[in-house]
């Protein structure tokens, strides 16, 4: 599914007005989809629902929702903010016309009548200001959600002893605390740069029209966004072919997800080797290996320090494994040519997880990397170089301390082969510009983007909404920003997700794209089982099979 700026949305609007697709109709449908998507949660029949109208399209869309609601049964009434009039707003007349209830701001100067109006609603639709808001908000308008804010607040306020909410009579009592809907979103969100004003009433759920928009997926903005729902107008999708940004959707995973035929056996999922772990990071090898396995991969090796090898196999029965001479339990430099010798045959290879970064390490991983700079064989040449150690490698995916070893190498993101994919989280993207971690989330859709087209490769900037951008401008925004999956391990998992995917042949933007859907999904499915505070990486692994389910079934 695509996703816009405001630009963008307003002129695919216009389009589609020029077209014969009046802004009329398109608000119609977007108004009916705003009452749909309250009756999709709660009966409104003699239901006190409240409406905050704002003056222009958003209100619009707001009135539309109300003739639809009281239609429906619902005691509705439109607080207008702004001036509308019945002679030059249909949208109006009709409400009117229905005997929907109206109050005026202007008539209700003390907020007197707002206050007890969001007293006594069950639900609040704010319709006030869309994505042509700018900030901050001030005057008349500031004030209105202030004493909204205000009354909103209260409502929502958790029982006084935590162990209330364990009641019966608590459990009755949040059940008929106030649902706030957006029209877009929550008035005093920026949707291009996800800034938010401090009087925002964060939404329980908000209905877009058409497209999602970028500021929905950046954050503080995005964390009043509440469940989206984006809902069709009637817009051509045509109008939207020029744009490359999309949120991926279990659609898209599906179709990009590689047929299980009857006949299959073990080579037909691909080949997987994973260079993972070391004595103090044992459950790197663990998470990205079982990650792997639980992905589709048909044989998953896990290649690591000989030391560690009992720890992990005794965990994890299904991968075989390559034991690579050590030092003190990391990988000596050594290791490089034991591992050349047995990639021939493999679809994938991932390095990184757990490695550590002593000096036997940081040695491996630039003597692997010289197997595939392709730049070696213009100059001077090693011996091993001569006698065929130094070939291609594999389709690489590079994670956690294979990118912290490489920020510090020499041209290092030189030496990569091409197609490959890079997983870091902020900091290590931070390392690898050599910026700071606050340049690199000021924008991540434009770092993850900028990145990509400069190194030519595959960039997973992880974090909240999880961005994959590739070095043909393509970019697509995981819609997913999970606290619980903030703890150690959960990028372990990630990296074997997507080395799944590539060893079963999907090409590297689709296998990273794939790869963090079904890695966020199973976040969800965890943290639905466990709570945020509880779920740890296991659990996440646990739960790709779900996950796949669910997109394969969708």
């Amino acid at each position: 599914m695509k996703v816009v700026t405001v630009d963008q949305m307003q002129r695919i609007e216009a389009d589609s007005h020029a077209a014969g697709h009046s802004y009329a109709v398109m608000m119609e449908h977007a108004g009916r989809a705003v009452a749909h998507a309250v009756t999709a949660r709660s009966n409104v029949r003699d239901i006190q629902v409240l409406v905050l109208v704002g003056p222009g399209n958003n209100g619009g869309d707001g009135l539309v929702a109300a003739r639809y609601l009281h239609g429906l049964g619902a005691l509705v009434t439109c607080y207008l903010y702004g001036e509308r009039s019945s002679a030059e707003d249909e949208n109006l007349r009709l409400v009117l016309d229905g005997e929907v209830s109206l109050v005026s701001a202007g008539e209700d100067r003390a907020g007197q009548r707002l206050r007890s109006l969001v007293g006594e609603a069950s639900i609040l639709i704010d319709a006030l200001l869309g994505t042509g808001t700018r900030l901050p908000l001030r005057g008349d308008l500031a004030d209105l959600l202030d004493a909204v804010r205000a009354s909103v607040v209260k409502r929502r306020l958790p029982p006084r002893d935590g162990l209330e909410a364990l009641l019966p009579r608590a459990r009755a009592e949040a059940r008929e605390q106030l649902l706030v809907i957006g029209v877009d979103g929550p008035t005093g969100l920026d949707y291009d740069s996800g800034e938010l004003d401090e009087l925002a009433i964060p939404a329980d759920l908000s209905v877009t029209f058409a497209y999602p928009k970028v500021g929905h997926f950046r954050l503080p903005g995005a964390a009043a966004v509440g469940e989206l729902i984006v809902a069709d107008i009637g817009t051509d999708p045509a109008l939207a072919d020029d744009i490359t940004l999309e949120v991926v959707t279990p659609a898209m995973v599906r179709e990009w997800l590689p047929a299980r035929p009857a006949d299959a056996h073990k080579g037909t999922f691909g080949k997987a080797m994973i260079v993972a772990g070391s004595v103090n990071y044992t459950g790197a090898a663990y998470l990205a290996g079982a990650s792997a396995a639980r992905v589709g991969a048909g044989l998953v090796t896990l290649a690591l320090p000989a030391a560690i090898h009992t720890a992990v196999a005794a965990r994890l029965a299904e991968p075989t494994y390559l034991l690579l001479p050590d030092a003190m339990g990391v990988i000596s430099p050594d290791g490089a040519r034991v591992l050349r010798r047995e990639l021939v045959g493999y679809d994938v290879l991932l390095v990184g997880p757990g490695l550590g970064h002593e000096e036997e390490t940081v040695a491996f991983i630039e003597t692997l990397l010289e197997c595939g700079d392709q730049r070696r064989s213009m100059g001077f040449r090693s011996e091993e170089s001569r006698t065929g150690l130094h070939g291609d490698l594999p389709p690489l995916v590079l994670d956690a301390d294979g990118l912290n070893i490489l920020s510090e190498m020499q041209g290092g993101l030189e030496r990569l082969p091409a197609d490959s994919i890079l997983t870091p989280h902020p900091g290590e993207m931070a390392r690898l510009m050599r910026r700071s971690v606050a340049q690199v989330q000021e924008n991540r859709l434009a770092t993850a983007r900028s990145q990509a087209a400069e190194w030519r490769q595959v960039v997973v900037l992880k974090g909240a909404y999880t961005v994959v951008a590739g070095p043909d401008g393509r970019a697509v925004i995981e819609p997913f920003a999970n606290p619980g999956l903030a703890t150690a391990g959960t990028g372990d998992v990630l990296a074997g997700a997507i080395a799944a995917l590539r060893a079963q042949g999907l090409a590297p933007f689709e296998a990273a794209a794939a790869g963090a859907y079904l890695h966020g999904l199973a976040g969800e499915l965890a943290r639905h089982r466990q709570g945020a505070a509880g779920m740890v990486a296991g659990d996440v692994v646990a739960h790709l099979p779900d996950a796949l389910k669910c997109v394969a079934t969708f």
